[in-house]
């Protein structure tokens, strides 16, 4: 996790100088934002939808997100039952054999942008934040990795870049909030060629919900799956079959998460407080230990060469004195077989 893109220090300080002084984590709040009334939303309805997977193609797009291996065309990814993860904030899952047999029926799979967000409730950073758009959104830069929000998630959404060693990310369906804010449609929204994803004021969206249900009773379940499901969210379903046939949860209740949470989360304040101690104790020993390991590693490597060098200069010394020997050797040699030469004539002569 690199410190200056967490800026961990200055977040230590902070929360130092914020237990000093009696803050409130946002995370213990006994208050409960209930959402913007006028925020936007999506109504998802599976009756009409194909299965087609172009949302998911056009996320992926939008988002700049790495293409599957599998190009979107192919429907045979539907077979198996997916979920979201860094790379892939949306997907379409495929239920056969359910309800009244009329074929397969489709689900979709993402961020629902809750009214009270369970991942905001559980982040003691203020990592995420509800907007007015609707959209629950994320900031990296001062997300410490405790990743509490993948827990705390009723859906099971928020994923963790766990291959990224050095500066990892929670990551999930940002409701294409830079689009949205300039008045643009979400991309899924947009590329829907059914208008199974139907993209507007979250109350008006509830009254189309509703007038859908009555006008075709027989293929509609009686209920809109998070007008007030965890307290509300901003993504509504409309569906044909009941939805825990289709992936869906039902046990969940109308209580929006940070009421659930409050009591427990009253402790907060306390644990936080312990966290600019805790967590400098573990950035100062694991710095200790990167200097103390490269210490070693720098003098194990210094004393490897100077041990190299002096092995090679003692056999240089080593080859360099028998070269010398051999050398006089030779020259003892040369010397003798050349007297031995010179006294031959001589001899001859006298004989």
């Amino acid at each position: 996790m690199s410190i200056s893109r967490r800026k961990f220090l200055g977040w230590i300080g902070a929360a130092g100088f914020g237990m000093t002084v009696g803050k409130t984590a946002r995370a213990a709040s006994n208050k409960h934002f209930s959402g913007y009334p006028d925020s936007m939303g999506v109504l998802y309805d599976n009756v009409l939808c194909i299965g087609c997977r172009k949302c998911e193609a056009s996320c992926q797009k939008v988002n700049d997100l790495p293409m599957p291996p599998k190009p979107f065309e192919d429907l045979t990814v539907m077979d198996q039952n997916r979920r979201t993860d860094a790379d892939t904030f949306l997907v379409m899952n495929k239920y056969e054999q359910v309800g009244n047999g009329r074929g397969p029926v489709f689900s979709r799979m993402g961020c629902n942008h809750c009214l009270e967000p369970a991942c905001a409730s559980s982040c003691f950073v203020a990592a995420y934040s509800k907007t007015k758009t609707g959209a629950v959104t994320y900031d990296a830069s001062v997300c410490v990795g405790c990743r509490y929000c993948m827990i705390a998630c009723p859906f099971n959404i928020p994923a963790y870049e766990y291959d990224e060693a050095f500066t990892p990310r929670i990551r999930k369906c940002t409701f294409c909030y830079p689009r949205i804010s300039k008045g643009l449609l979400p991309g899924c929204v947009e590329i829907c060629p059914t208008e199974a994803l139907t993209y507007g004021k979250r109350s008006d969206l509830l009254k189309v919900a509703r007038q859908r249900i009555q006008q075709a009773p027989d293929r509609y379940v009686d209920h809109i799956y998070g007008e007030n499901e965890m307290g509300g969210t901003n993504w509504l379903y409309l569906s044909g079959v009941p939805f825990k046939d289709i992936g869906m949860r039902e046990d969940l209740g109308v209580t929006p998460a940070p009421a659930l949470t409050s009591g427990a989360l009253g402790a907060v304040p306390i644990v936080v407080g312990l966290w600019p101690v805790l967590l400098t104790g573990i950035y100062a020993m694991s710095k200790r230990k990167e200097k103390i390991s490269q210490q070693e590693t720098q003098q194990a490597v210094t004393e490897a060469l100077e041990k190299a060098q002096s092995e090679a200069d003692s056999k240089l010394e080593q080859a360099m004195a028998k070269a010398q020997k051999e050398k006089e050797t030779a020259i003892d040699k040369a010397v003798k077989k050349a007297l031995e030469e010179a006294a031959k004539p001589k001899s001859e002569e006298e004989a």
